[in-house]
C-alpha cells in the first residue's frame, strides 16, 4: 500500500465502506476505501471495471491500487480537489445548471458504451423478479403512500416494455449527489461502489435526486444523453423504473427513522405530482430541448 503520513476519516455517504483522505510524504492526497474482506471478489471486480471506465476518458477518481490489509480489502483512488456538485450546481445560473446536466448525460452515455457479459440474465426476467419483490415489500410495509396504488397500477400496465431491452455496464447510483465540481469547474463522477449491468435507461431512476436539487440539470442530463433525440418509450420506461424505486424506498427508510420516512413520503408525493398520478409518463420537470438559455 502507498505509504501515507496522515489519514483522515470521511463521514459522508451511505456506503458501507470506511473512507479516508490519506496524504503521502510528498503532500499528495488520495482516497482510501476499506471494505470487509468477505467482499474481496466484488470489490476486485469493481476496481477492474473502474479502470476500464477510466480508459474511456470519463472524469472520475482514478483507480490506483487494490489489495488486502489488516482491516479488509482496500482500494486507493486519486483525490478530487473540489466541492460536492449538489451544493454547487443549484447556486449557478439556469444556463450553467443545464450545461452541467448536459455534460452529465454525455458522460453517462460513454459509461454505457461498455457492454454487459454475454451470459447476463435476460433483463425482462430479472427486473420482473425485482418488481415482484418490491411490490411485496411495499404491501407488507406498515407505512403507505397516499395513492401508492398508482405506482403499482402503472408498473403492472407497463411491464411489457421490459421485453428485449439491451443491457450494459451501469454506474449504479448516477445522480448529482455522486458528482463533484473540481477546482477547474469540471464535473467529476464518484462512488462506483454500486456498479452493475442492466438496461441503460434504468440508470436514470435516480434522476429524482437531481430534479429536487436542480430541475434544469436533470433536463440537461436527459438531453445530453440522447443528444436531443429522446424516444417516447424512454419516458414510459423511466416512469416504470422510478415507480418501482419509489415503492421500495419507504420500507428501506423505516430502519433509519422518521426523518428518512418523511423524506421518502415527500419524494413520493412529488413523483406523483410530476407524473399526474402516473397518468402522464413525461414528467412536469422536463423542460424539453433548451436552445435559448
Amino acid at each position: 500500500m502507498i505509504e501515507f503520513t496522515s489519514k483522515e476519516p470521511i463521514a459522508k455517504g451511505w456506503s458501507g465502506d470506511k473512507k479516508y483522505c490519506i496524504t503521502d510524504s510528498d503532500g499528495i492526497k488520495y482516497l482510501l476505501r476499506i471494505s470487509p474482506v468477505e467482499q474481496y471478489d466484488r470489490k476486485k471486480n469493481e476496481f477492474e471495471m473502474m479502470k476500464r471506465v477510466a480508459t474511456l476518458g470519463v472524469p472520475m477518481c482514478q483507480p490506483i491500487e487494490f489489495g488486502t490489509c489488516v482491516e479488509g480489502v482496500y482500494s486507493i483512488q486519486s483525490w478530487i480537489n473540489g466541492k460536492d456538485a449538489e451544493d454547487v450546481i443549484p447556486t449557478l445560473s439556469d444556463t450553467e445548471q443545464y450545461v452541467y446536466g448536459f455534460e452529465a448525460g454525455r458522460i453517462l452515455k460513454i459509461i454505457h458504451s461498455i457492454p454487459a457479459p454475454t451470459k447476463q440474465e435476460d433483463w425482462e426476467t430479472r427486473f420482473n423478479r425485482k418488481i415482484d419483490r418490491k411490490i411485496k415489500m411495499y404491501n407488507d410495509c406498515s407505512q403507505k403512500y397516499q395513492n401508492g396504488q398508482a405506482f403499482i397500477d402503472y408498473i403492472n400496465a407497463n411491464r411489457h416494455l421490459l421485453k428485449d431491452r439491451p443491457q450494459c455496464y451501469q454506474h449504479g447510483d448516477y445522480h448529482i449527489g455522486n458528482m463533484m465540481v473540481d477546482k477547474e469547474d469540471k464535473l467529476q463522477i464518484i462512488d462506483f461502489d454500486r456498479d452493475d449491468f442492466g438496461d441503460p435507461w434504468e440508470e436514470f431512476n435516480r434522476i429524482v435526486w437531481c430534479v429536487q436539487k436542480a430541475p434544469l440539470f436533470a433536463s440537461g442530463m436527459v438531453n445530453g444523453y440522447f443528444d436531443h433525440n429522446i424516444h417516447y418509450e424512454f419516458w414510459r420506461l423511466l416512469a416504470l423504473y422510478i415507480a418501482s424505486n419509489t415503492l421500495s424506498s419507504i420500507p428501506w427508510a423505516i430502519p433509519f427513522g422518521q426523518t428518512e420516512i418523511d423524506t421518502m413520503q415527500k419524494q413520493a408525493h412529488e413523483v406523483l405530482h410530476w407524473y399526474d398520478n402516473m397518468k402522464n409518463p413525461v414528467p412536469l420537470w422536463y423542460k424539453g430541448v433548451i436552445s435559448n438559455l
